[in-house]
């Protein structure tokens, strides 16, 4: 609603550019950064800036004021999120290239050829990087040396691992001795990390939309409307249920609840205790991917063509503010302290500051 306190000329000016419903301004533009190429690889937080690839087969990293650190260039397509281990960054390419470089000056440490394609999100831990091939075979190499440590096929039954050619599977989740991967139609498969074993199965979950760990257990979603949280140790199946007929992203844990998207647009909240269905807010577009949380806010990004980016509150009510980017927004928001990052499908970055709202 509009604050009846606000005069109307600014009223209509401070909602045009912000979205906003009250005087005081909500948000407060950084920078806007081109990276040259649209992107759909995500963005990796840092302390002090992000982390993203493009479809050019550019690796940059930009400060929380925009400025260019250091820019990479690769063979072919950064499609998925690299990740962080100590002082290097491991990215892979759709060309099959995985490469180690220095966090603080991008400078090359080791880079390997002829491997599948990357399109699934890295994971690592002090030792190795965890890779997922587009067809569910899994492979742990050395950090300090890329050399294969072990390599476990993609599992069997439930037919074709990926639905379709070049289609990510979704991120895996590493949980200390565990590793987690949805391998489609195949389900979910919990892999030791010292040598590949598999430590168990679950061949019915499948259609994986993503899942997120929080403490002992994992929560799973999928596009069949279905969650599930399992044991993470042993995939013990501790409920599962169907909070909506179609899911449209991973979910997203917050102080004792899960958020998840459905279709029609909605942002759902479902209970981690037993999968029972909450609230649900209606969304101009879908939600594909996790959210991110600012205090008490929920910043939640959406598919369509518009790009926009609401902010609700967790007790719900109407958006503390919008924003719009004119771009899908396809990957999770970061946020670092006051400040939000998001990155379009177009391959700009941008940057707000965040105000507390009014109480």
């Amino acid at each position: 609603m509009l604050s009846r306190a606000c005069p109307c000329t600014v009223l209509l000016l401070v909602l045009l550019a912000t979205g906003t419903t009250s005087c005081q301004r909500p948000t407060e533009r950084v920078f806007e950064f081109s990276t040259d190429a649209s992107s759909r690889a995500g963005m990796v937080a840092l302390g002090d800036g992000v982390l993203v690839g493009n479809e050019a087969g550019t690796l940059l990293r930009l400060a929380r004021r925009g400025e260019l650190i250091w820019r990479v260039r690769l063979g072919a397509e950064v499609a998925a999120r690299p990740t962080i281990s100590g002082d290097s960054v491991i990215a892979g390419t759709v060309g099959g290239e995985l490469v180690r470089l220095g966090l603080a000056d991008g400078t090359e440490r080791w880079r390997l050829t002829g491997e599948p394609p990357v399109l699934t999100a890295l994971v690592s831990d002090d030792t190795s990087v965890y890779v997922v091939g587009p067809d569910g075979t899994v492979r742990a190499h050395a950090l300090d040396t890329g050399q294969v440590r072990w390599q476990r096929p993609a599992p069997k039954g439930g037919g074709e691992t990926s639905a379709e050619p070049g289609q990510r599977l979704p991120s895996p989740v590493l949980a200390e001795r565990v590793l987690i991967v949805a391998a489609g139609e195949a389900g979910l498969v919990g892999l030791s990390t010292g040598d590949g074993a598999i430590l168990w199965r679950r061949p019915l979950l499948t259609q994986v939309l993503g899942m997120v760990r929080e403490g002992d257990t994992l929560y799973v979603s999928t596009r069949s409307g279905r969650m599930a949280a399992l044991g993470v140790e042993d995939g013990a199946l501790r409920w599962e249920q169907t909070p909506a007929a179609v899911l449209t992203s991973p979910p997203t844990y917050h102080r004792g609840v899960l958020w998840v998207g459905t279709e029609p647009p909605e942002l759902l909240a479902v209970s981690p205790s037993e999968g029972r269905r909450l609230s649900g807010v209606s969304l101009p577009s879908s939600l594909v991917t996790q959210l991110a949380v600012h205090g008490e806010l929920l910043l939640v990004p959406t598919s369509g063509r518009e790009g926009v980016l609401l902010a609700l509150r967790r007790q719900g009510g109407a958006p503390v503010f919008s924003l719009r980017t004119d771009t899908p927004l396809r990957t999770p928001p970061v946020v670092i302290g006051d400040q939000l990052f998001v990155l379009g499908l177009d391959g700009r970055v941008l940057s707000w500051t965040i105000r507390a709202p009014e109480k």
